[in-house]
């Protein structure tokens, strides 16, 4: 019988003895789950018999394995015990084959390769040996499984790697799909004849059949035992749509720049060169007819200058020896400077980075710019000196800037401190989570001597 059906046989009890005698029956050995006898209990008299029908019914299940399998009835009597009998057949359990497949995952997004595993249980009550076999419309994927094939007892599963990849990428524009099926087949163990099966030609058979000279080590056709399993492998491009974008904004920036701002601004500063040289003063006449003084109090040609208040000796009048000249200043205007701050952060971190004003120095700051590029998490806080300027969540912004009218000055061996405490690192534009969190910040201002 094959497992799933019914089936039934019947077993007759006679007694024997001079007593009324009670009979209790059940089935013993690998038949017994399933298995049911009608009546389970007898009471015959002197010398009579009666039928009990055994109604059998094994599931489809691997655990009811093919073959041959014992039956046997243990009848037990009530008043004689010692006479009790076991009388046995055997059960024939025929072969069927059920194999279950499924995709994890069914659908895979990659640049060039994807990878799948592939879940395969044999349900049926035989061992089977499984191959795979892919299938695609075109030619433009390649399949590789590891194993190749798969040998499975009953009740046991297994998985299979599989491995896509396509011959050319897809540098832009929107991801391409390419549907394919995977068939789980049932590959033949051993081909037939040649000794292959351990009997060799010692069957009679030899290579052939002896009606034509077929060859019967010929390995036949895999027979799928399911349907075959539809996947998909999305190749997304290299260089996507909004990056696209990104680019051509800068592009025409660049062309804007050049041909716009920066003719404009070389016009701007030459207008300007222009007007400072004709400003300069140049040694000429004075209103008088005079010749310029040098600063020893000279005319040109090396004569002196005998003007009153100019310095030199003239008549009657005593040598002058004071030297004219502006005082020392107590500062000087200064000229802009800027820092950059470079921190990376382990992740459930605090680091702190710092930039110091030089000895002598006092630092005005006018700006600040904060680069967060990777899309990290967490906070960061600003201190210029002992003055906490703010504090900023890092989600919340990948570039951020301020400015000030009025100059925050900070003076020599004061700090600008930046402190990033790392939640989370973040995803730059490659596509991979990174390792750290990485802030960059650039201040920038009047760096001048103090007075």
């Amino acid at each position: 019988m094959t497992p799933g059906d019914t089936a039934s046989t019947t077993l007759t009890v006679r007694n024997d003895s001079d007593i009324v005698e009670a009979y209790r029956l059940e089935v013993v050995g690998d038949c017994a789950a399933w298995t049911t006898l009608e009546p389970e209990r007898l009471s015959l008299y002197p010398g009579t018999s009666e039928t009990v029908t055994i109604r059998l019914a094994p599931p489809r299940s691997p655990q009811v394995r093919a073959g041959e399998v014992p039956l046997a009835v243990r009848v037990l009597p009530t008043e004689q015990p010692e006479a009790v009998r076991v009388p046995e057949t055997t059960v024939h359990i025929g072969e069927f084959r059920e194999v279950r497949a499924e995709s994890a995952p069914r659908r895979r997004r990659g640049w060039l390769r994807g990878r799948y595993r592939l879940a395969v249980r044999n349900e049926g009550n035989s061992p089977v040996r499984l191959g795979f076999s892919p299938a695609q419309p075109g030619e433009e994927l390649k399949f590789a499984f590891t194993p190749a094939e798969l040998k499975l007892e009953p009740g046991e599963s297994a998985e299979v790697g599989l491995r896509v990849r396509t011959g050319r990428p897809v540098w832009f524009g929107s991801p391409v799909t390419w549907p394919f099926t995977v068939t789980v087949a049932e590959a033949d163990s051993a081909a037939a004849g040649g000794g292959t099966d351990g009997k060799g030609a010692a069957d009679g058979k030899g290579a052939t059949d002896g009606k034509g000279g077929k060859d019967l080590r010929e390995r036949p056709e895999p027979d799928p035992v399911r349907a075959p399993l539809d996947v998909e492998f999305v190749q997304i491009p290299i260089f996507p749509t909004w990056l696209l974008a990104v680019l051509a904004a800068l592009l025409a920036l660049l062309l804007a720049w050049f041909l716009l701002v920066r003719p404009a601004v070389r016009s701007t500063a030459k207008e300007a060169a222009d007007e400072a040289v004709q400003k300069k003063p140049t040694p000429s006449a004075d209103l008088n007819g005079q010749s310029p003084v040098t600063g020893d109090g000279t005319q040109p040609g090396g004569a002196k200058d005998t003007r009153p208040g100019a310095g030199g000796a003239g008549p009657g009048g005593p040598t002058g020896g004071g030297t004219g000249g502006g005082g020392t200043g107590a500062g000087t205007q200064g000229q802009q400077s800027s820092a950059t701050i470079d921190l990376q952060t382990a992740g459930g971190q605090t680091k702190t980075g710092t930039y110091t004003v030089p000895a002598g120095k006092a630092f005005g700051i006018t700006d600040i710019v904060v680069a967060n590029f990777q899309g990290d998490e967490g906070v960061v806080t600003f201190d210029f000196g002992d003055r906490k300027i703010t504090t900023i969540a890092l989600e919340t912004f990948r570039n951020q800037d301020y400015h000030w009218v009025t100059p925050i000055s900070i003076t020599e061996s004061q700090t600008v401190t930046v402190q990033v405490t790392c939640a989370k690192p973040g995803t730059p534009a490659t596509g991979r989570q990174a390792q750290e969190c990485h802030e960059v910040l650039n201040v920038s201002g009047v760096l001048s001597d103090l007075r």
